[in-house]
């Protein structure tokens, strides 16, 4: 499972050079590994390489962990905005937002009250919603579960 994560996650590494430079995905990426040695060794949740356990295992632990790390994002862009400290870049943002931290950007939105009043932030993240419904929809169409 270490290895399915870690090839899975690297490869994201090596295939967009924006997420190189985002620490939240660096930082989402380092628990990842983690929780799967963790589940693999202390759990005894032991499933083949790159198998269809694997991959749900996967999204399991993906969904939370990247909402969560999407909205410390949003808390910690806040946070160096109301300090004048250097600031995440916005594509950072929608990069974190587009690999599945949608709720935690929301979450991030309304708590922090942050980025929710920028209309180009906003035009740019209600596109990144589409997007996924669309990648939702098409996986659903591929596999014919809709």
């Amino acid at each position: 499972m270490v290895i399915t994560f870690s090839a899975i996650l690297f490869s994201f590494l090596l295939l967009f050079q924006r997420i190189k430079k985002n620490v939240f995905f660096i930082l989402y990426l380092f628990s990842m590994i983690a929780l799967a040695f963790i589940a693999e060794n202390f759990w005894n949740w032991r499933v083949k390489l790159f198998s269809k356990e694997a991959f749900l295992l996967f999204v399991l632990f993906h969904i939370p962990l990247i909402n969560l790390f999407t909205f410390l994002a949003y808390g910690r862009d806040k946070y160096c905005a109301k300090k004048g400290l250097w600031r995440i870049p916005e594509v950072q943002l929608h990069t974190l937002e587009l690999l599945g931290g949608i709720i935690g950007a929301i979450l991030g939105q309304k708590i922090f009250k942050h980025k929710h009043k920028k209309k180009s932030y906003m035009a740019t993240f209600f596109a990144t919603i589409i997007i996924q419904i669309g990648i939702v929809v098409f996986i659903l169409k591929y596999l014919r579960i809709w």
